[in-house]
């Protein structure tokens, strides 16, 4: 792929500029760009590496500081879960989301990391969402803390969580959309009508054009299409499910980003701004596929292609040398467990449903009374009923403690109760650290399972969701004039993210914050009484200390 020469012009400034005092106070730089990509595992960069572009992935590969071993210290690698811990600089412990999902015994029936019964959608009809149930806040609330509320903060996913957890508290906006048509919606807590320019564009109906197209790979292979059809429940496929599955869908949220820092004046004002770009379709396929498909591959190298537009569209419109770039993902994701098998691997699929009733069975033949004890199976985790248990005089410790000795019977290798993980009765090994790391007070009573490596929790296709490094495994990169280019291999955390670009802006991390600042990809400081500003080494020739 040819690098756009306006990239390429962008480039030479950025390597000839000497790496400046950095503040957020005097937007030093102009924008920060945090780019996740659902369910992109970190081997991916390595493995289509050599089939990457030069103005996408590479940006972060070649004149970036990219950290090969970055991995979740907690086991519940969901999106809500995911996204909280890059922007808060904390696991589920200090965040407190602790699934997409859970159980409330209070209004008896599942929430999401964000349904907030006090907010209404914004552009359609329906409940609206919040960052409520953050127990933290976000890089982007400390900025505005800092700046006197100068800093501009977004979030945008086809998610809603994915876009909310990340615009924080504070945020001046967060934009998902209707899974149905497509367009682009908020919440009440943000705003009470969408801006203009969002009227406009789901008003000439953008999301149109990418219905009844055929997604082919660079041979000329036919992947999938758009045509409409139904979905899974019978009716006619939403944009989410049918669009949403394919490289379309990466171009259309990018569009949006566009959109976005032209008219909200990303990178125009007195201090840094901040856009998070959450893109979902990585992980709507990879459900279905699994990660060793031709369609994740090609999948990737579109997406490859749609940053490297993207990028060049930030260099136009702002200049490289004023932004700073972040690339990570929230979770991995299991290979499908037809293919682990055909290698000799015991890999295995397991209906979650079915799981749950054999639970409640075995449970009920022990205390000798039928019921619903597991109201809910998100495997591996147990979400139980107290309701079921008060019946029978057990307290949340004895009846979590029965409901995770049941789990280890029908397949699980071990357990985790949230009256154990509470009172930090936890072993002192990494697992027992994964696992306390994976509290939240939210949920009522719960178990969480420890499942066997490579079984996933679904009859079809592939999940998450476990402390395996299928699962943890990410990619954490970093691209700027503050950063010394080059490959690290020290251990790194994606709540080490937060914590370096908070120190290099001069703020206050986020106060859950417990990651590192990664001092061994920053560049030295300047010294203006240097004769010769230091210029950035090339990629490939680090200093001797530096980046191996």
């Amino acid at each position: 792929m040819k690098l756009p020469r306006s990239f390429c012009v962008a480039l030479s400034v950025f390597c000839a500029i000497p790496a400046a005092f950095t503040s957020a106070y005097n937007a030093h730089p102009k924008l920060i760009v945090i780019v996740v990509i659902d369910q992109f595992r970190g081997d991916y960069l390595e493995r289509y590496r050599d089939q990457f572009g030069e103005g996408g992935f590479r940006v972060f590969l070649d004149r970036g500081a990219d950290f090969t071993d970055c991995n979740y210290d907690y086991t519940n690698t969901r999106t809500g879960p995911g996204h909280a811990t890059l922007l808060t600089g904390s696991y589920t412990s200090g965040h407190g989301i602790i699934s997409n999902e859970w159980w409330d015994p209070a209004k008896k029936k599942r929430v999401t990391s964000v349904e907030d019964d006090n907010t209404k959608l914004v552009g359609a009809t329906g409940e609206g969402a919040s960052p409520h149930n953050l127990m933290g806040d976000t890089l982007g609330d400390e900025l505005k803390l800092a700046t006197g509320g100068k800093a501009r903060v977004f979030g945008v996913s086809l998610k809603d969580r994915a876009a909310v957890l990340p615009a924080g508290f504070a945020g001046d906006g967060a934009y998902w959309i209707d899974p149905r048509s497509g367009d682009w919606i908020t919440s009440s807590f943000y705003r009470s009508d969408l801006p203009e320019w969002v009227r406009n564009f789901n008003g000439t109906h953008r999301a149109q054009k990418y219905w009844s197209r055929e997604w082919k790979d660079a041979d000329g292979t036919k992947l999938g299409s758009t045509t409409p059809r139904d979905g899974h429940d019978g009716t006619p496929g939403s944009f989410y499910e049918i669009v949403g599955s394919t490289p379309f869908a990466n171009d259309y949220e990018l569009e949006f980003a566009k959109e976005l820092v032209l008219y909200e004046k990303l990178g125009a004002g007195e201090a840094t701004d901040l856009l998070v770009v959450s893109l979902s379709a990585n992980d709507i396929l990879g459900h279905q596929v699994g990660p060793d498909s031709p369609k994740m591959r090609s999948m990737a190298l579109e997406l490859d292609r749609s940053l490297a537009e993207f990028f060049n569209f930030l260099g136009h419109q702002i200049g490289m040398a004023n932004i700073w770039m972040a690339l990570s993902a929230d979770h991995g994701i299991a290979p499908l467990p037809e293919t682990a098998k055909g290698l000799r691997l015991p890999a295995a699929n397991v209906d979650g449903h079915a799981l749950r009733e054999q639970i409640n069975s075995l449970l009920s033949k022990k205390y000798a009374k039928k019921d619903e004890y597991v109201i809910e199976m998100d495997y591996p985790v147990a979400w139980l009923s107290e309701t079921a248990f008060a019946g029978d005089s057990r307290r949340e410790a004895e009846a979590e403690i029965d409901v995770g000795e049941v789990m280890k019977q029908v397949g699980m290798t071990g357990y985790f109760t949230k009256s154990q993980l509470a009172r930090d009765q936890v072993p002192n090994t990494e697992m027992g650290r994964r696992y306390a790391h994976s509290y939240s007070p939210e949920g009522g009573w719960y178990v969480l399972g420890v499942p066997p490596p490579f079984q996933v929790g679904i009859t079809h296709g592939t999940d998450h969701a476990t402390p395996y490094s299928y699962d943890t495994h990410v990619p954490l990169a970093f691209y700027g004039l503050a950063f010394l280019p080059g490959t690290y291999r020290t251990h790194a955390e994606p709540i080490d993210m937060v914590a370096t670009f908070a120190s290099l802006l001069g703020i206050n991390p986020p106060a859950k914050s417990t990651g590192r600042v990664l001092i061994e990809a920053l560049q030295p400081p300047h010294h203006s009484s240097s004769s010769t500003p230091p210029t950035l080494p090339p990629p490939t020739m680090p200093p001797s200390g530096g980046p191996q």
